[in-house]
């Protein structure tokens, strides 16, 4: 279909477009891309023989077939002006992949608020170890794999499904998993019921032979079922569910391990070597969906053993003067709340948390639930907003979180770079401690430095 095809991607350094450009040359696809900068993704790229230029590079344009571009690529860009200006085939990112979704006989997403990356994870290292060829596409670097994609066979894609601006519309899923709704994205979605009206058009692409799975504790993911052909399987901790989690035990280590029940009768035991209670749904969840395709329940379980995270979910990175030292990706009230329940379970003296707020617009949105769930954390050490797509123009700063916080806690401070953060933390943490940078931008420079110090 793409074989022979001069395929530009634009902003090819994201983690779907890299992936996209990766299941291209698969196809025989002759790909180049651009982004404003190079990174780890675009050195793995080049690699495999793609062709990366930083920055604009209009000229390119003429001589390529189809230009894909992202959703952060506005119309005034150099190279998608230029893309226009010569009538050549463009296409979004979202409905391009949507396209390529058509080619797997199995599309398996995995989508919701919270936990799409971690759930992702473990649902493609079962079908790793089932020995099943999964295509995959991940938000995050799955250390077995050691990227965000796996080329494998047709037979089955795993894929990460992302709600922002209906993205996930553009699919043709097979199976899904929702793993939670919560308000997140505001400055697409507006409001909560918008959000939820779009997970529920998305659960009635299912078709009549395929599978959706869903938290039935989540209360916002209540009813998104309705109207689907596909089968319903539920799974939870306390509301009664088709898949459920009991005898709950946590180790010193903060790693779980429960029994799984499926309709009240003994399914197995699972031992999680990753933090957080909120991995137990997302372990459930994906039990849910592979017993659907893989029949032994003993390779489902040796897949979870072996999962150990993602990069940038609670990923231990090392130790600093032994001060206990992680990474979390959280970027939203709710996922730091879980973060901080997982660094309480770990064994340390203070906690630090270094959190730099992702985008103007959610920071404005969430100011005082961020507020008071930093709070909770020892000390806070807040770093400059990550503006991402956005320019300031939501009239917020750091000052103001800072101030909210300290209506909480005391033990707060905003530091303008990275490198005072650093030297901050190298001044004040004592033996035993635990640092953990949290956000979705670059803050965690922060806690890899210390590391290369320790």
């Amino acid at each position: 279909m793409y074989n022979g095809k001069k395929i530009h991607l634009i902003g090819i350094g994201g983690v779907s477009m890299s992936g996209i450009a990766e299941m291209l040359l698969s196809m025989g696809a002759i790909v180049s891309g651009s982004d404003i900068k190079k990174s780890k993704i675009t050195d793995h790229l080049e690699s495999l023989g793609i062709q990366i230029y930083e920055g604009h590079h209009p000229e390119l344009i003429k001589d390529v077939d189809i230009v894909i571009y992202t959703a952060a690529i506005k119309e005034d860009d150099p190279e998608r002006k230029e893309a226009e200006l010569n009538h050549k085939e463009c296409y979004e990112r979202a409905v391009f992949l949507g396209n390529l979704t058509l080619l797997y006989h199995n599309c398996l997403c995995i989508s919701g608020t919270h936990g799409k990356s971690t759930t992702t994870g473990m649902v493609s290292t079962i079908f790793l170890e089932a020995g099943l060829d999964p295509t995959i596409q991940i938000g995050a670097i799955l250390p077995s794999i050691n990227s965000t994609s796996r080329i494998g066979s047709k037979d089955y894609l795993i894929m990460e499904s992302c709600e922002y601006v209906d993205s996930f519309l553009h699919f043709h899923p097979t199976a899904e998993i929702i793993t939670n709704i919560d308000n997140d994205h505001l400055d697409y979605f507006k409001n909560l019921d918008n959000i939820k009206k779009s997970f529920h058009k998305y659960t009635n692409l299912l078709p009549e032979n395929g599978y959706l799975i869903i938290n039935r504790d989540d209360k916002n993911s209540l009813n998104v079922e309705d109207g689907t052909k596909a089968k319903v399987i539920t799974y939870g901790i306390n509301n009664e569910a088709d898949y459920m989690a009991k005898n709950i035990t946590v180790d010193e280590l903060g790693h779980y391990h429960f029994d799984v029940f499926q309709k009240q009768e003994f399914v197995t035991s699972i031992d999680l070597n990753i933090n957080g209670e909120h991995n137990i749904y997302n372990a459930l969840a994906s039990i849910a969906l592979c017993r659907n395709y893989i029949n032994d329940i003993n390779i489902i379980k040796e897949g979870l053993r072996k999962y150990h995270g993602v990069e940038r979910r609670f990923e231990y990175l090392g130790k600093y003067h032994n001060a206990l030292i992680y990474d979390d990706y959280a970027h939203h009230p709710t996922e730091i709340k879980t973060t901080l329940e997982a660094v309480k379970k770990v064994k340390h003296n203070d906690d630090w948390v270094v959190f730099q707020a992702h985008t103007y617009s959610r920071t404005k949105e969430h100011l005082d639930a961020f507020a008071e769930v930093l709070s909770k954390f020892n000390h806070i050490i807040i770093a400059p907003i990550y503006p991402a797509r956005e320019t300031n123009t939501f009239n917020i700063s750091e000052d103001m979180l800072v101030e909210k916080i300290k209506n909480f806690n005391n033990q707060v401070i905003y530091l303008d770079s990275f490198a005072k953060i650093v030297e901050y933390l190298k001044k004040n943490v004592k033996e035993n401690d635990l640092i953990i940078s949290v956000g979705a931008g670059p803050v965690n420079q922060v806690t890899y430095a210390l590391t290369k110090e320790a």
